[in-house]
């Protein structure tokens, strides 16, 4: 008999605490790379040719991968051009990952709930955080600690799926930090997500005022 390896996409959805999520992703970082690619992840790509279309990906433009988790976000950057990226994660699992990935200036832990993070104000030239914001996982109000590290005039990428898109939360979020004239120029770009599971989901990118 053969042992099938552990699945753990469907138990991301289900986590309800910081503690719960931060067991998951330190288990799940060795397969995770495997599954999502079984699945058809297309949220990396289609966050970073957002970025590009907007930011030419020109020599030393930096980019915070803002939950990088395996890498698959910081490759997908650094195959569309982006060759000066740092990383965070909640997880060290996932962190150690990442590093494999080889492609990442400087790696480093972050709890988005429980800011600073490790960055001074204006550092980067983009932040993405793709697959971050989803129930039980990071909470709107960690928007306003990413765009604090964003220079001026630079951008914001978000990628979700529809469903936790739909629920509002998040869009509140970015609605009350628009009104404010914080984040101006915003597109909500609606396609795949992960195509094996069939659910879809969103890119919105912003510039950071």
């Amino acid at each position: 008999m053969t042992n099938e390896p552990e699945r753990f996409l469907d138990k991301a959805y289900t986590v309800r605490t910081d503690e719960e999520t931060k067991a998951l992703y330190d288990r799940w970082a060795e397969v995770y790379d495997d599954e999502l690619g079984e699945n058809e992840y297309r949220q990396p790509a289609r966050s970073a040719k957002a970025l590009a279309d907007r930011l030419a990906p020109a020599p030393g433009v930096s980019v915070l991968d803002v939950g990088c988790g395996s890498g698959l976000s910081g490759i997908a950057l650094h195959d569309a051009g982006f060759d000066t990226v740092d990383g965070c994660d909640f997880s060290t699992g996932m962190l150690k990952k990442a590093e494999q990935a080889g492609i990442y200036r400087r790696l480093f832990e972050a709890d988005l709930n429980r800011p600073p993070i490790d960055a001074p104000d204006g550092a980067y030239d983009a932040a993405t955080c793709v697959g971050v914001f989803t129930t039980a996982h990071v909470k709107p109000d960690a928007v306003d600690e990413i765009v604090r590290v964003i220079r001026p005039g630079g951008y914001l990428v978000i990628g979700l799926n529809d469903n936790f898109y739909r629920a509002g939360v998040l869009t509140g979020k970015l609605d009350a930090l628009e009104a404010a004239g914080l984040l101006a120029e915003r597109h909500d770009e609606h396609g795949e997500h992960i195509v094996g599971t069939g659910l879809t989901g969103w890119v919105i990118i912003a510039k950071c005022v």
